[in-house]
């Protein structure tokens, strides 16, 4: 699940705390890049588990609204079906899940059952649920569309959700964007045949990545004089205090990962910071950070310090 997007989006969070808090040894800050990415894992987990307690919360109502329309002689309500949701079934038997939740203290339906409550209720009158619940069809991928519709129209962008996570957690507000598409990823992968066995996404995906977060970290905080000589150079008569500092950050973390990895293209490096600097900067910093690396590996192409190819 820790994919390098998400380590180079943490790297920058923590060399920003890294000059931010001064006197940090490069371990200590290491070791805080690892619990930081293990924290992004750890909400992947809790996200899933989310999914459990909503439909557990779903089942009384519903079990209530069975009830009361056998006491009334009415017809039996279309949300049962959710009740035989093949998909959501898959997911409360699966051991890696299974084996996760029997080691955590928080619990939703322990400690928000109010928020799953409201979140059914808005669920409820969607019309896609709707749909799902009176449809006479029955299908595996049926149940599982729905359960990735519910997490995509009403979880991805939930206030009341965000501030129950940053009180959770100081880590989970600022990861979830990106553990959303973990999240809906791993739902798409799901496969009825596979049963309780099927996998989640892991935490680190090889050993490569692992050394690519400890590597860029190391090189961007230990070679920082000669990656700020390069900006200082290259900004002419600009002091570098006059550089926003998260742009600095940016841009030396960026150099690190393009000298560092001979294998990954000038391209792919510098887009996937661009990115990061339009969400975390000023609303300039996309293009400035764009312009910055280009002109910087450029120069570096031409005096014999960067071997890569600038077209790819």
């Amino acid at each position: 699940m820790i994919n390098r997007e998400l380590i180079r989006l943490k790297t920058v969070q923590i060399v920003y705390a890294y000059y931010l808090n001064e006197g940090k040894s490069i371990d200590t800050t290491e070791k805080e890049l690892f619990h930081s990415l293990a924290q992004a894992y750890s909400l992947y987990m809790q996200l899933l588990s989310l999914l459990l307690s909503l439909d557990s919360i779903a089942r009384r109502v519903i079990e209530s609204q069975v009830a009361r329309a056998v006491r009334l002689c009415e017809p039996t309500p279309p949300a049962v079906k959710l009740m035989k949701n093949r998909f959501i079934a898959q997911l409360r038997d699966n051991e890696q899940l299974e084996k996760w939740r029997s080691h955590q203290h928080f619990s939703w339906l322990e400690e928000e059952e109010d928020f799953l409550r409201r979140l059914f209720s808005n669920i409820s009158t969607r019309d896609f649920f709707l749909d799902y619940t009176a449809s006479p069809e029955s299908s595996y991928e049926e149940d599982r569309e729905l359960w990735r519709k519910i997490y995509r129209n009403v979880l991805c962008e939930n206030e009341e959700l965000d501030e129950i996570l940053e009180g959770a957690n100081l880590y989970w507000n600022d990861d979830k964007f990106i553990v959303d598409t973990f999240v809906l990823k791993t739902i798409r992968r799901f496969d009825e045949q596979k049963g309780k066995e099927q996998e989640l996404l892991p935490d680190f995906s090889n050993d490569e990545d692992k050394e690519f977060a400890s590597q860029i970290l190391r090189n961007a905080l230990t070679n920082q004089e000669f990656y700020r000589g390069l900006i200082s150079e290259q900004t002419k008569n600009w002091e570098l205090d006059r550089i926003a500092r998260m742009d600095l950050y940016i841009i030396q973390v960026a150099l690190a990962e393009i000298l560092s990895f001979p294998g990954i293209p000038v391209s792919v490096s510098i887009n996937e910071y661009v990115e990061i600097a339009k969400d975390y900067s000023t609303p300039r910093s996309g293009s400035y950070v764009n312009g910055m690396l280009d002109s910087l590996c450029r120069r570096l192409v031409k005096e014999g310090l960067l071997v890569k190819d600038m077209d790819n």
